[in-house]
Parts: C-alpha cells; sequence; structure tokens
C-alpha cells in the first residue's frame, strides 16, 4: 500500500459540496483513498456519509467540487460507467432480488462485464459463461455461501443477505469498494464475522475499501485511517485512535446521544 503524499491516489475527493433543499449533506469534504487502503467514514445519522458515497458511485450529481479515480473525473457519469471503472458498492437498505437464489444475485454483479457485441455472443458465450461462474465460485467460497447458493435471497436470514449483498458488489470485479454499514443490523457473532471478511477482502482481491459504519468498535479494527464527518463537514482525519480521541468528534456523538 503506498501512503506517499505526493503519488496519485486511487481516489481523491476535492471541496465536494451537495444541497438538498437548501440544506447543506456535504459542505467541501476533502478525502484520499490510496491503492489497497481501508478508509472508515464516521458520523453521526445525517452528517453526509451515504450522501457521499451517492456522488462518488453516480446517484447524485454535486453542486460543486471534485472526484478523480486513477486521476480521471467521475463527475456526469452514470452509475453504470461508473461501475465500469471498477467501483463496486452495497447500500444501506439492501437492493438485493429477492426472488432470485443467492447464485443468480451474485452472477448479475458480473454485467458489466457482459459482452454486447453479438459475434462475441455467438462465438465465446460458452468461455465468458465459464469465466463468470469461476469468478461468482470463488466469492460464495470466500464468503461461505454454500449452503444458501439455490435458496432464494428472500427465505435467507439478514445475515446471509448482507454477505450476498457484499459478494455482488465484489463480482464486478472492483478496484474501490464502497461499504455502507455492511454491519448494521447483525449479531454480535456475525459483526466479528463480517469485521474478519473485510479485512480479507484486501488481502484476498487486492482493492481498496472506503467503509461507511457507525461501529467505532469495528470501525477501528478495520481501519488503516478515519475520516469523520458532522453536517457534512469533515471534522477530523488520521489514524483511528486519533480521530476517536478529537473533541469535534467526541462533541457530535455525545451531542447525538
Amino acid at each position: 500500500m503506498n501512503k506517499s503524499g505526493g503519488s496519485k491516489a486511487l481516489l481523491e475527493i476535492e471541496d465536494l459540496s451537495i444541497s438538498f433543499g437548501g440544506i447543506m449533506a456535504l459542505a467541501g469534504v476533502d478525502l484520499r483513498l490510496e491503492e489497497q487502503e481501508i478508509l472508515t467514514v464516521i458520523g453521526p445519522n445525517g452528517s453526509g456519509k451515504t450522501s457521499m458515497f451517492n456522488c462518488i458511485s453516480g446517484v447524485y450529481r454535486p453542486n460543486r467540487g471534485k472526484i478523480l479515480f486513477e486521476g480521471e473525473s467521475l463527475l456526469g457519469l452514470s452509475p453504470d460507467r461508473i461501475a465500469r471503472r471498477g467501483i463496486g458498492r452495497t447500500f444501506q437498505n439492501l437492493r438485493l432480488f429477492l426472488h432470485m437464489t443467492v447464485l443468480e444475485n451474485l452472477l448479475l454483479g458480473r454485467h458489466v462485464h457482459f459482452r454486447k457485441n453479438p459475434f462475441h455472443a455467438f462465438m465465446r458465450i460458452k468461455r465468458e459463461e465459464i469465466r463468470h461462474r469461476e469468478v461468482v465460485e470463488e466469492i460464495i467460497d470466500f464468503l461461505d455461501l454454500h449452503a444458501y447458493r439455490k435458496a432464494r435471497v428472500a427465505d435467507c436470514p439478514y445475515g446471509i443477505q448482507k454477505k450476498v449483498e457484499i459478494g455482488r458488489a465484489l463480482a464486478l470485479e472492483p478496484k474501490l469498494l464502497l461499504l455502507d454499514e455492511p454491519i448494521s443490523g447483525l449479531t454480535a457473532e456475525e459483526k466479528e464475522e463480517a469485521a474478519y471478511r473485510i479485512g480479507e477482502i484486501r488481502g484476498r482481491y487486492r482493492i481498496a475499501v472506503l467503509l461507511v459504519e457507525h461501529d467505532l468498535r469495528i470501525a477501528s479494527r478495520v481501519a488503516d485511517r478515519m475520516v469523520a464527518l458532522d453536517y457534512g463537514r469533515k471534522i477530523a482525519e488520521g489514524t483511528p485512535q486519533e480521530v476517536q480521541s478529537h473533541p469535534e468528534v467526541i462533541r457530535a456523538y455525545v451531542g447525538e446521544e
């Protein structure tokens, strides 16, 4: 992992700002993420964490600022084109196809790799199908989903659905994975497993992870660095220990409680 301040970052956000009905969701946020780094974004509800994800993934178009991925701007690109650039994400509220099986949901994560050329579709369809299956089978193994592969997602426990959401994002074979509260709603045991998996994602897939999380204990365990937001502003950045001991961060969380 290269953390040199002079190198080109995988993701660079400068002066990112967006408002809704006069309310500033993000106000001049700067952020830098290096290759294969795990960066956790924390903050109370309404601090702008998910809005940042939505700007990065093309769901929202910011009022001001820059979003550079591998040195190229993402502004104005559709979510599909941003996914093709190599950015996968999960959602705070699961967006799975409940009537489909776990395997089918994971295969849908391969959609950006499907060839559109009719000649390729005719000549290479079998080879392509084998490749897609290989990627998905590796994810099933990594996330220990063998027992649920043919089960409808609607019939799976919530913790398994959370895994499927992460697995579908990994099926994209991204360079950057955006995880929006991946352990919310899980049991204590499931949270421990999820924290382990998030750390393993970097090592196994050699990708960067930008993680939004409320559980500070888990966030601290998996993060290389941490950023804290409050009312759309960045109020602290540094190691997990530095950020959690920052007076403004303590004030933001105590105020929320």
